[in-house]
Parts: C-alpha cells; sequence; structure tokens
C-alpha cells in the first residue's frame, strides 16, 4: 500500500520541533539509541515474522539476530490482511497462522527471548485490529509483561492514535509511527506530538520488499524529519545487503531489514537458515561500523 499525504517531507521542513509527551518509564529504546549515539554508531533493526518459519524457532532466530550484531528487533505480528507489506512477509504471515500464531503466542516467544536477552529492545510491528480486537489497555499490559519495549502499528494514522500512545507509554512502552516521502508537515508534527523511541521512515511509496530505493531522496528528507521530531529516524523498505544499508546509513540514525531476511529463512532448512540470518546480519553490522563515526 502507498503511503501518502497531502504534501512531501523536504529539508526545508522547519526544525522546531512541536512539544511531545515523554514516555513515563525509562525507555530501554531509548537508552540503545543513547548508547549508538555516545559512540558514532548507526543502528541496526532487523525485523522478522513471529512464528515464521516454525513457532518453535522464533525465539533462536531472534537470538540469532542479536548474535549477528542487532540492536533492536522489530517482530512482526502476523495478520491475515497486511496492507503494507510486500509478497514475501505477506506469504510469511500467512505461514505464521496456518501453525496457530496469535497475539498471545507471540507475547510468549517474546517473554521466552526476553528470559535470556534482558537488553536487546524488542518492536512489536503490525496491525491495530489484533490490537482491538483484545483491547487496547489489555494489550499494552500483556505487551509490557512480556518484556516488549515497542509497538508499530503501521494502520494507526498518528492523528488518531492518541487513546492508542497514551496507554502504551503508561506502562513503558514507546509509540512508533511511520513516516513516507509523501509525509508533509501537518503528518510530521502529528508524529512528533507521539511517537516515542525513533520514527520509521520508509525510504520509498510502497510495500516492503520493494525496489527504486533512492538513497539521494533519503538524505534529502532526514535532516529536516530529525530536526522537527526530535527523536533517532530508522529508515527501512527496499534495503536489501550490505551496501545499501551502509549507503543509508550515513544519513539515517538506524537501517530497518525486513524483506531479505525473511527470505533467508525461507526453505526446509531451518538451522542453516538461521545461521545464515546471522551472517547476513554480521556483514550489514560490519558495513555500518565501517562509516565515519559523524557520517549521520
Amino acid at each position: 500500500m502507498n503511503r501518502s499525504d497531502s504534501s512531501s517531507v523536504s529539508s526545508h521542513v522547519p526544525a522546531r520541533a512541536p512539544s511531545r509527551v515523554p514516555s513515563r518509564i525509562p525507555s530501554r529504546i531509548a537508552a540503545r539509541f543513547a548508547s549508538l549515539r555516545a559512540a558514532g554508531r548507526r543502528g541496526l533493526i532487523p525485523f522478522v515474522t513471529a512464528g515464521y518459519p516454525t513457532r518453535a524457532h522464533t525465539v533462536a532466530v531472534m537470538h540469532a539476530l542479536v548474535t549477528g550484531g542487532a540492536d533492536v528487533i522489530e517482530l512482526g505480528v502476523p495478520f491475515s490482511d497486511p496492507m503494507a507489506d510486500g509478497p514475501v512477509i505477506q506469504r510469511a504471515s500467512e505461514i505464521a497462522l496456518a501453525q496457530g500464531t496469535t497475539l498471545a503466542k507471540v507475547f510468549e516467544m517474546v517473554a521466552a527471548f526476553r528470559a535470556d536477552d534482558r537488553d536487546t529492545p524488542v518492536v512489536l510491528m503490525g496491525y491495530a485490529n489484533p490490537i482491538e480486537r483484545m483491547g487496547v489497555d489489555a494489550f499494552a499490559t500483556a505487551a509490557a509483561d512480556a518484556g516488549v519495549d515497542g509497538v508499530l502499528a503501521v494502520d494507526y494514522p498518528p492523528e488518531e492514535a492518541e487513546p492508542f500512545a497514551q496507554a502504551i507509554r503508561a506502562v513503558g512502552l514507546d509509540p512508533i509511527f511511520l513516516l513516507a516521502p509523501t509525509s508533509g508537515p501537518a503528518r510530521v508534527d502529528a508524529v512528533a506530538r507521539q511517537a516515542s523511541g525513533y520514527v520509521y521512515y520508509v525510504s520509498l511509496n510502497g510495500v516492503t520488499g520493494a525496489g527504486h530505493l533512492d538513497s539521494d531522496s533519503v538524505a534529502r528528507a532526514i535532516p529536516g524529519i530529525r530536526a522537527r521530531v526530535g527523536l533517532p529516524v530508522g529508515v527501512g523498505f527496499g534495503i536489501r545487503d550490505a551496501a545499501t544499508a551502509a549507503r543509508i546509513g550515513q544519513h539515517a540514525d538506524a537501517v530497518v531489514i525486513g524483506s531479505r531476511l525473511v527470505q533467508l529463512l525461507d526453505g526446509h532448512d531451518v538451522p542453516n537458515a538461521v545461521q545464515s540470518v546471522t551472517s547476513f546480519v554480521a556483514d550489514v553490522r560490519q558495513a555500518l561500523d565501517a562509516l565515519p563515526a559523524d557520517a549521520a
């Protein structure tokens, strides 16, 4: 699905950020980005779908991402109508749902991961329908109890998301929102009022896994967004290898990679697929760490 607003984000967006309500409890995400900033490093945020390739292997995949060098993990909550996702992640969601991956099971996976990893932030990325079905307050409590750190529901428009954002901030979670090349100043301001942790800049108009990544347009957009929102900016959609990640990392605070990782998990030899994920993430991590400390 195309992300569209009335006008385009550019470096001409005024650099005065509107007031923003901070998370009420210290954020593991904020701490991670502060550590990255102090070290002059770019963040690496890999995405995988919960329950794919199997429910039994999801926690192992999450640990493999950390072994490779992930700073934050985005864990996709499978949904039957993933409108922002391309065919790779759509298929992964279908397989995960067929194996009985419910929102409650996703919480169990996060809790199992958190038993051995107390430091790596975990962001749930999905859609509003499962959250609304559970109830926003019940969802927020269950997510916090499981060890989730942030939530990105792609179809909660920030202009209408205040009750949702308040509910998850109240239990110490960060509400994370998308911005796109078509996001105008009003949308940027709405995100600035609601978001914490980081914002996710969609690098192109389209679905996850789409091509035609224009790093020059990303370079033009990021400074204005960062200045107005006052949060780190992660860039995703269309980043498929270490070289592309490094190009984007010259301008962004973090890069987000999803479809390529999901593709690596496809197949029947799951242990080798998990090792491939570790190696791929490590290659991206190395490319990002080779950037000059002041590149962004």
